[in-house]
């Protein structure tokens, strides 16, 4: 298939080099000149605005956007909705919220656009594993797009989770499960190193993933995180939130459901810029591990 693919970070550009190997054609657009050599160089299209992307592509027209949450977002999907007509499809696969996705869709539909909420999952690692699709909107553009998302994810990687705001509402609480997690292997390490043994931690993680019932990708993770740097050394007690977290707090609240795990995770990375602990730095290692994300430096 063709598509177009606005967004060449850390996921974007990956995600082109996944979809060029599948057999797609790509034409691709960034604001950075040099993202969209680099791609080109390897077989997509490149273009040097939004509207000559949109001229690129023959309808239907399929255009996914990478971009971070938030008002770029806002903007970027504007500016394509602007590029596109009846009958052509509308990709976000950022991490927006899913009350934003809903709205977007009914914006773009009064111009017969279909738009589709795709939470994507697998951060750096998704060009070497596929990646994990969370996919809302119409059905039937779903299906239209569907040999894409064959494409990029690995076997049973990918999943029509129901109409518009969908993809974007399961992809949100998978991260709050994530905050969770990161947060209770944190909590298990730092009390090994407050310990009177000298652990380890690489060993460790390696061992829990030989048939413990909590072995897991994360932990593959952490003994690579703990093999290259095994006490962290030069990692800030600091870790970020991108929003999934704090919107599955609200939601459980608004919903009446009782989150304690989740919600209290988060407000550990918030602590996190007040005070220095080793488990922090264990979920910023782990983030920068599965995501790519920034690791500030004591």
């Amino acid at each position: 298939m063709q598509i177009g693919l606005i967004g060449l970070g850390k996921m974007g550009g990956q995600m082109t080099q996944r979809l060029l190997k599948g057999g797609h054609s790509v034409v691709v657009y960034d604001k950075n000149p040099d993202a969209v050599k680099s791609l080109a160089a390897e077989g997509a299209v490149g273009a040097a605005s939004l509207s000559e992307l949109a001229q690129k592509l023959k309808s239907p027209k399929i255009i996914w956007c990478m971009v971070p949450s938030g008002d770029i977002t806002e903007q970027t999907i504007r500016a394509v909705a602007a590029e596109l007509g009846s009958g052509d499809i509308l990709i976000d696969g950022g991490n927006s919220y899913y009350k934003d996705s809903v709205r977007r869709a009914k914006q773009v539909a009064e111009k017969k656009i279909s738009f589709l909420d795709a939470g994507t999952s697998g951060g750096i690692w998704g060009l070497e594993n596929g990646y994990c699709l969370m996919i809302g909107g119409e059905e039937s553009a779903f299906k239209t797009v569907e040999p894409i998302f064959k494409t990029l994810a690995p076997k049973d990687g990918y999943l029509y989770a129901g109409p518009s705001g969908a993809g974007h509402y399961v992809k949100m609480i998978h991260n709050g499960i994530e905050y969770g997690l990161l947060q209770a292997y944190a909590e298990g390490f730092e009390i090994m190193k407050a310990s009177d043994y000298k652990i380890d931690f690489a060993k460790v993680s390696h061992l829990w993933n030989q048939g413990s019932v909590v072995r897991s990708w994360i932990l593959e993770l952490a003994e690579r995180a703990f093999a290259k740097n095994p006490d962290l050394a030069g990692i800030a007690s600091y870790v970020d939130d991108s929003g999934e977290g704090r919107w599955t707090a609200a939601e459980a609240i608004e919903r009446n459901v009782s989150a304690p795990v989740i919600t209290l995770s988060l407000l550990e990375r918030l602590r996190s810029r007040e005070k220095e602990c080793f488990g922090n730095k264990v979920v910023a290692a782990l983030r920068n591990e599965f995501g790519g994300h920034a690791i500030k430096k004591e």
